[in-house]
């Protein structure tokens, strides 16, 4: 019996986005289940539709040849506005939009990119990985803005002043 991998064929060395996705789920899953709120039943139904829509909704934007290519698509975001991907799962558990603003974070960026995922809790908090995996061939990201770099450009007062270089 061979298995088939899921995500799609051909493209880069792993064209499949199944360890990404379930890490972002996990993340989620578990911000809901620390508050004790919701039944794991319940969260199981929540961590499948979830997977579903995220799965569903990268399916054309995901790039694993150019990892940072759709960054910013596919950036899940609750920024005292739910994400409305999230806020579709949780309906499928009766979860309200008022019970998820009390779940979960009020400010809360995850980043699922292709061997990468990281988050970060609060506009000022530090970035942190969740999922990372090695591209079998070297990526470059010179002059790539990703969706954490547009972010960090924004920012009003820098702790520092960086000059970037580029050389071709």
């Amino acid at each position: 019996q061979s298995q088939r991998r899921g995500g799609g064929g051909g493209g880069g060395p792993r064209a499949d986005m199944v360890p990404e996705i379930a890490a972002a789920v996990g993340f989620v899953s578990g911000l809901l289940r620390t508050r004790g709120c919701v039944s794991e039943q319940q969260l199981q139904v929540f961590s499948g539709a979830l997977r579903e829509a995220l799965a569903e909704h990268y399916k054309h934007h995901w790039f694993p040849e150019k990892p940072f290519k759709g960054s910013g698509y596919r950036c899940i975001r609750i920024n005292h506005k739910m994400d409305p991907i999230i806020s579709k799962a949780a309906s499928q558990i009766g979860l309200s939009l008022p019970q998820l603003y009390q779940l979960l974070p009020s400010e809360l960026t995850l980043w699922v990119d292709p061997y990468e995922v990281s988050y970060r809790i609060g506009e000022d908090g530090s970035i942190c990985v969740l999922y990372e995996a090695t591209a079998t061939k070297p990526v470059s990201s010179y002059g790539m803005l990703t969706c954490k770099n547009q972010m960090m450009l924004g920012r009003t007062s820098p702790s520092k002043n960086y000059i970037m270089t580029v050389s071709s």
